[in-house]
Protein backbone atom coordinates (compact mmCIF):
# COMPACT_ATOMS: atom_id res chain seq x y z
CA UNK A 1 0.00 0.00 0.00
CA UNK A 2 1.27 3.50 -0.79
CA UNK A 3 2.24 5.63 2.20
CA UNK A 4 -0.34 8.30 1.39
CA UNK A 5 -3.01 5.60 1.16
CA UNK A 6 -2.03 4.34 4.61
CA UNK A 7 -2.59 7.77 6.17
CA UNK A 8 -5.80 8.30 4.19
CA UNK A 9 -7.22 4.95 5.33
CA UNK A 10 -6.41 5.80 8.96
CA UNK A 11 -8.30 9.09 8.92
CA UNK A 12 -5.52 11.66 8.59
CA UNK A 13 -7.23 13.72 5.90
CA UNK A 14 -7.79 13.73 2.16
CA UNK A 15 -5.26 12.02 -0.08
CA UNK A 16 -3.86 15.43 -1.00
CA UNK A 17 -3.51 16.36 2.68
CA UNK A 18 -1.87 13.03 3.48
CA UNK A 19 0.66 13.53 0.67
CA UNK A 20 1.52 16.89 2.19
CA UNK A 21 1.96 15.49 5.69
CA UNK A 22 4.39 12.87 4.40
CA UNK A 23 6.29 15.25 2.09
CA UNK A 24 6.80 17.65 5.02
CA UNK A 25 8.72 14.95 6.92
CA UNK A 26 6.12 14.60 9.67
CA UNK A 27 5.68 10.82 9.40
CA UNK A 28 7.79 7.80 10.27
CA UNK A 29 6.91 4.22 9.29
CA UNK A 30 8.26 1.52 11.62
CA UNK A 31 10.61 4.15 13.01
CA UNK A 32 12.00 5.28 9.65
CA UNK A 33 11.37 8.78 8.30
CA UNK A 34 9.75 8.53 4.87
CA UNK A 35 8.89 11.53 2.69
CA UNK A 36 7.76 9.90 -0.56
CA UNK A 37 3.94 9.69 -0.43
CA UNK A 38 3.82 7.11 -3.24
CA UNK A 39 6.37 4.68 -1.82
CA UNK A 40 4.99 1.22 -1.04
CA UNK A 41 4.88 -0.24 2.46
CA UNK A 42 3.74 -3.57 3.90
CA UNK A 43 0.86 -2.90 6.31
CA UNK A 44 1.27 -6.21 8.15
CA UNK A 45 2.35 -5.24 11.68
CA UNK A 46 2.90 -1.66 10.57
CA UNK A 47 3.37 1.08 13.14
CA UNK A 48 3.73 4.70 12.19
CA UNK A 49 3.90 8.10 13.84
CA UNK A 50 2.49 11.45 12.81
CA UNK A 51 3.94 14.52 14.50
CA UNK A 52 5.46 12.25 17.15
CA UNK A 53 2.22 10.42 18.01
CA UNK A 54 2.44 6.65 17.51
CA UNK A 55 -0.30 4.67 15.76
CA UNK A 56 -0.75 1.03 14.76
CA UNK A 57 -2.15 0.39 11.31
CA UNK A 58 -5.61 -1.17 11.69
CA UNK A 59 -7.67 -1.97 8.62
CA UNK A 60 -10.84 -1.66 10.69
CA UNK A 61 -10.88 0.00 14.08
CA UNK A 62 -12.39 -1.60 17.18
CA UNK A 63 -12.14 0.61 20.25
CA UNK A 64 -12.90 0.18 23.94
CA UNK A 65 -13.75 3.48 25.61
CA UNK A 66 -14.36 4.13 29.30
CA UNK A 67 -17.39 6.39 29.00
CA UNK A 68 -17.85 8.91 31.81
CA UNK A 69 -21.17 10.42 32.80
CA UNK A 70 -22.28 13.50 30.90
CA UNK A 71 -21.71 12.33 27.31
CA UNK A 72 -24.20 11.28 24.65
CA UNK A 73 -23.65 8.33 22.30
CA UNK A 74 -24.58 10.32 19.21
CA UNK A 75 -22.90 12.14 16.34
CA UNK A 76 -25.45 14.91 16.80
CA UNK A 77 -25.90 15.27 20.58
CA UNK A 78 -28.73 17.41 21.90
CA UNK A 79 -27.83 18.33 25.47
CA UNK A 80 -24.33 17.01 26.24
CA UNK A 81 -21.04 16.50 24.37
CA UNK A 82 -20.75 13.49 22.08
CA UNK A 83 -18.62 10.54 23.21
CA UNK A 84 -16.88 10.92 19.85
CA UNK A 85 -15.33 14.14 21.16
CA UNK A 86 -13.26 11.93 23.49
CA UNK A 87 -11.51 10.36 20.49
CA UNK A 88 -8.69 11.88 18.42
CA UNK A 89 -9.61 13.38 15.05
CA UNK A 90 -8.28 10.50 12.88
CA UNK A 91 -10.67 8.05 14.54
CA UNK A 92 -13.59 10.43 14.15
CA UNK A 93 -12.64 11.03 10.52
CA UNK A 94 -12.68 7.34 9.66
CA UNK A 95 -16.26 7.05 10.86
CA UNK A 96 -16.18 4.96 14.02
CA UNK A 97 -19.56 4.78 15.72
CA UNK A 98 -20.84 3.41 19.02
CA UNK A 99 -21.99 -0.20 19.14
CA UNK A 100 -25.34 0.39 20.77
CA UNK A 101 -25.77 3.25 23.19
CA UNK A 102 -25.27 4.09 26.83
CA UNK A 103 -27.46 6.74 28.43
CA UNK A 104 -25.88 10.10 29.18
CA UNK A 105 -25.69 9.27 32.90
CA UNK A 106 -24.44 5.69 32.41
CA UNK A 107 -20.71 5.03 32.73
CA UNK A 108 -18.39 2.23 31.73
CA UNK A 109 -17.47 0.21 28.68
CA UNK A 110 -18.49 1.51 25.27
CA UNK A 111 -17.37 -0.25 22.10
CA UNK A 112 -16.91 1.77 18.91
CA UNK A 113 -16.02 0.54 15.43
CA UNK A 114 -15.97 1.32 11.72
CA UNK A 115 -16.40 -2.38 10.90
CA UNK A 116 -19.95 -2.60 9.53
CA UNK A 117 -20.37 -6.41 9.66
CA UNK A 118 -19.02 -6.48 13.22
CA UNK A 119 -21.37 -3.70 14.26
CA UNK A 120 -24.30 -5.67 12.82
CA UNK A 121 -23.21 -8.87 14.53
CA UNK A 122 -22.81 -7.20 17.92
CA UNK A 123 -26.18 -5.45 17.81
CA UNK A 124 -28.43 -7.97 16.03
CA UNK A 125 -31.01 -9.35 18.51
CA UNK A 126 -30.60 -12.93 17.26
CA UNK A 127 -26.86 -12.95 18.09
CA UNK A 128 -27.55 -12.62 21.84
CA UNK A 129 -24.32 -10.79 22.65
CA UNK A 130 -24.21 -10.26 26.40
CA UNK A 131 -23.73 -7.00 28.29
CA UNK A 132 -22.84 -6.96 31.99
CA UNK A 133 -23.92 -4.05 34.21
CA UNK A 134 -23.21 -3.05 37.79
CA UNK A 135 -26.51 -1.64 39.03
CA UNK A 136 -26.94 0.55 42.11
CA UNK A 137 -30.56 0.88 43.25
CA UNK A 138 -32.50 3.15 45.59
CA UNK A 139 -34.24 0.51 47.71
CA UNK A 140 -32.77 -2.58 49.35
CA UNK A 141 -32.67 -5.62 47.10
CA UNK A 142 -34.71 -8.73 47.84
CA UNK A 143 -34.52 -12.32 46.66
CA UNK A 144 -37.95 -11.81 45.12
CA UNK A 145 -36.66 -8.97 42.94
CA UNK A 146 -33.74 -11.07 41.75
CA UNK A 147 -36.02 -14.01 40.93
CA UNK A 148 -38.37 -11.77 38.95
CA UNK A 149 -35.50 -10.36 36.92
CA UNK A 150 -34.28 -13.86 36.05
CA UNK A 151 -37.75 -15.25 35.36
CA UNK A 152 -38.64 -12.30 33.17
CA UNK A 153 -40.56 -9.05 33.57
CA UNK A 154 -42.98 -7.27 31.28
CA UNK A 155 -41.70 -3.83 30.39
CA UNK A 156 -44.08 -0.94 29.92
CA UNK A 157 -45.16 -0.85 26.28
CA UNK A 158 -43.91 -4.39 25.50
CA UNK A 159 -45.92 -7.54 24.84
CA UNK A 160 -43.25 -10.12 25.72
CA UNK A 161 -41.28 -10.53 28.92
CA UNK A 162 -37.54 -9.93 29.02
CA UNK A 163 -35.28 -11.78 31.43
CA UNK A 164 -31.77 -11.28 32.75
CA UNK A 165 -29.30 -13.99 31.82
CA UNK A 166 -27.61 -13.70 35.22
CA UNK A 167 -28.02 -11.65 38.40
CA UNK A 168 -25.59 -11.53 41.32
CA UNK A 169 -26.15 -9.52 44.50
CA UNK A 170 -23.07 -7.58 45.66
CA UNK A 171 -24.66 -5.87 48.66
CA UNK A 172 -28.07 -4.56 49.74
CA UNK A 173 -28.13 -1.89 47.03
CA UNK A 174 -25.76 -3.15 44.32
CA UNK A 175 -26.03 -6.12 41.98
CA UNK A 176 -24.63 -7.36 38.68
CA UNK A 177 -27.00 -8.08 35.82
CA UNK A 178 -26.15 -9.67 32.48
CA UNK A 179 -28.56 -9.19 29.59
CA UNK A 180 -28.50 -10.27 25.95
CA UNK A 181 -31.17 -7.94 24.60
CA UNK A 182 -30.72 -4.28 23.76
CA UNK A 183 -34.03 -2.59 24.38
CA UNK A 184 -34.35 1.13 25.08
CA UNK A 185 -33.43 1.93 28.71
CA UNK A 186 -33.72 -1.81 29.33
CA UNK A 187 -31.92 -2.13 32.66
CA UNK A 188 -33.68 0.86 34.19
CA UNK A 189 -37.06 -0.37 32.97
CA UNK A 190 -36.46 -3.90 34.24
CA UNK A 191 -35.50 -2.61 37.67
CA UNK A 192 -38.57 -0.36 37.71
CA UNK A 193 -40.74 -3.36 36.81
CA UNK A 194 -39.73 -5.11 40.06
CA UNK A 195 -40.47 -2.03 42.18
CA UNK A 196 -37.06 -0.45 42.49
CA UNK A 197 -35.16 2.42 40.88
CA UNK A 198 -31.70 2.64 39.33
CA UNK A 199 -29.52 5.26 40.98
CA UNK A 200 -26.30 4.50 39.14
CA UNK A 201 -25.56 2.30 36.13
CA UNK A 202 -22.13 1.12 34.99
CA UNK A 203 -21.37 -1.29 32.13
CA UNK A 204 -18.55 -3.67 33.04
CA UNK A 205 -18.45 -5.96 30.00
CA UNK A 206 -19.58 -6.36 26.41
CA UNK A 207 -19.42 -9.86 24.98
CA UNK A 208 -16.18 -11.46 26.18
CA UNK A 209 -14.46 -8.14 26.80
CA UNK A 210 -14.34 -6.70 30.32
CA UNK A 211 -13.43 -3.10 31.06
CA UNK A 212 -9.74 -3.29 31.92
CA UNK A 213 -8.10 -1.74 34.97
CA UNK A 214 -5.66 0.20 32.78
CA UNK A 215 -8.45 2.36 31.36
CA UNK A 216 -9.59 5.42 33.29
CA UNK A 217 -12.71 7.47 32.53
CA UNK A 218 -12.39 9.23 29.13
CA UNK A 219 -9.56 6.92 28.02
CA UNK A 220 -9.68 4.50 25.08
CA UNK A 221 -7.65 1.69 23.52
CA UNK A 222 -7.63 -0.46 20.40
CA UNK A 223 -8.91 -4.01 20.85
CA UNK A 224 -9.73 -6.77 18.36
CA UNK A 225 -13.01 -8.35 17.34
CA UNK A 226 -11.69 -11.60 18.85
CA UNK A 227 -11.63 -9.84 22.23
CA UNK A 228 -15.40 -9.41 21.94
CA UNK A 229 -16.80 -12.56 20.32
Amino acid sequence: MQLQEVLFSQGFGTRHECCGIIAQGRVTFNGILRNDPWAEVDTNGLNFSVDGVNWPYVSQAVIALYKPSGYECSRKPLHHPSVLSLLPAPLRNRGVQPVGRLDEDTTGLLILTDDGPLLHRLTHPKKHVSKLYRVTVKHALTDSMMKQLQDGVLLDGEIEKVAAQEVTIINDHVFLMKITQGKYHQVKRMVAAVGNRVQFLHREAFGKYHLSDDLLPMQWKFITKEDLI
